[in-house]
């Protein structure tokens, strides 16, 4: 991955906060909120779904054997719990055929008067 198309978590909270309308300050606690709330589901074996986006499940990785790539020696991977994610069809669809070039949009909110 090429360095110049790296999005970092304070770009996404500027691009939030630019769509919404919220201070950046709020925006980060919302998103720290959201962040926290997917690694406690995670961890308490609970699934994360987000239509039209993908979910995120906690899985249990069994003990295997594998080979040291410099030495050929075999060693025991130790079994362990990892997080894994399935796309949704519309992100992969998105991925697959481009997303416009803009800046999403779908986070602005319409002001009610």
């Amino acid at each position: 991955m090429k360095a110049g198309k790296l999005v970092t978590k304070t770009q996404i909270i500027d691009i939030v906060s630019e769509g919404t309308g919220l201070t950046k300050v709020e925006t980060a606690a919302v998103i720290d909120g959201f962040l926290a709330t997917i690694t406690w589901a995670a961890s308490n074996d609970r699934r994360v779904t987000l239509r039209g986006f993908g979910s995120f499940d906690a899985v249990q990785r069994r003990e295997r054997l594998t080979r040291n790539p410099r030495t050929g020696e075999k060693m025991t991977v130790a079994a362990r719990r990892a997080v894994t994610f399935r796309p949704a069809k519309e992100l992969r669809e998105a991925v697959n055929h481009g997303a416009p070039g803009e800046k999403p949009r779908a986070a602005v909110v319409e002001e009610t008067k």
